[in-house]
């Protein structure tokens, strides 16, 4: 469904404009019983490290953001992301065994305003039933799989009972028993939660066209390097990630034209640390030492514990690079969605 015009996408939210001169938003995606939606209130984000929105930030550009708050206790752990339809539905997986889906709505300037029709479902066993227990349940990361240029599926990584799982897609929201895609057994075997962390499936412009990167978090290697899988028919095997120091592999996207991003999570001085880094298309195959180059790095305010990324196209037709915050279900930490773009 195309998102209806702007004015009319606000009054639906139920934007409040209050104070002289000052624009505050709040957004609201009304509960409903029957379609498990939530009540989810969203807060513009303008600037980030000083930028405006439109403004560079290191090696991208600032697209604008939104925090996400719910009085629901289902809502929130959210590790993984990616967009499931043309017009921004998306759908996150929580590390309490749940899908999060809704749709992002933009501003007349294209910057992020709003999360709406958000509902919270249990993500199903391979028999149709709710993941048994929290060893199971602990879902970190996604993948959107594209069949005839439409996505179709998901692709979901599992750490502690370290496994990945197919899910169907109807109308842009997974559903359905689990189909378990076979990984290699040092994977499965490795049953904490530093294991599995980031899935992403590479685009026909990559010369890996369609085989799926799995990127561990501590699973480290003899060299000292993050252990990783290609699984694909013509392109499978061993690869390793070399991270920044302080900082972790939390999550993996690919660019259109077959580059690979890579979203790295640390600690410094009791706040949160992020990078973004990109690695050429050409460096992603089976054998190679992954690395690239950072394009941002950040910690402090300006930032959570990042762990969802996605890459897709926003309203103005360019590729936008969504990053997004898991909050643990701490009322300390937040639920953020950040948007940037790469320099024309």
């Amino acid at each position: 469904m195309t998102p209806p015009p702007t004015l009319a996408r606000l009054l639906a939210a139920g934007v409040l404009a209050t104070g002289a001169g000052c624009l505050n938003l709040t957004v609201l995606a009304q509960s409903d019983p029957e379609t498990a939606q939530e009540t989810i209130t969203a807060i513009p984000i303008s600037t980030f490290m000083g930028a405006e929105v439109g403004q560079s930030v290191q090696g991208v550009i600032w697209r604008g953001g939104i925090e996400m708050q719910s009085p629901s206790d289902t809502f929130g752990g959210l590790s993984g992301l990616g967009f499931t339809g043309p017009d921004h539905r998306l759908v996150m997986v929580s590390d309490r065994g749940n899908f999060v889906s809704g749709q992002l709505i933009y501003d007349e300037a294209n910057r992020p305003l709003s999360l709406v029709g958000v509902r919270v479902d249990p993500i199903q066993n391979s028999k149709g039933n709710e993941l048994p227990r929290a060893f199971a349940r602990d879902a970190e990361a996604m993948a959107v799989i594209i069949r005839d240029d439409a996505p179709a599926g998901i692709r979901v990584g599992f750490e502690n009972l370290t496994r990945v799982a197919d899910f169907q897609l109807v109308d842009a929201i997974p559903e359905g028993p689990a189909r378990e895609v076979t990984i290699p057994d040092w994977l499965t075997e490795t049953r904490t939660n530093a294991s599995l962390e980031a899935v992403c499936i590479a685009p026909p412009l990559s010369p890996i066209a369609g085989s799926t990167l799995l990127l561990t978090e501590g699973v480290i290697d003899d060299d000292g390097e993050h252990s990783a899988w290609l699984l694909g028919q013509n392109d499978k095997g061993p690869l390793s990630y070399i991270s920044s120091d302080g900082t972790n592999p939390t999550d993996c996207a690919f660019l259109p034209n077959g580059d690979l991003l890579v979203l790295e999570r640390g600690i410094v001085l009791l706040s949160f640390s992020m990078r973004l880094k990109r690695i050429p298309a050409a460096e992603v195959n089976p054998g190679a030492h992954m690395q690239g180059e950072v394009l941002l790095q950040a910690s402090g305010g300006d930032i959570d514990n990042m762990e969802a990324l996605a890459v897709h196209t926003g309203p103005d037709g360019n590729t936008r690079i969504t990053i997004v915050s898991d909050n643990n279900f701490n009322d300390w930490q937040r639920n953020l969605l950040l948007e940037f773009s790469l320099p024309e």
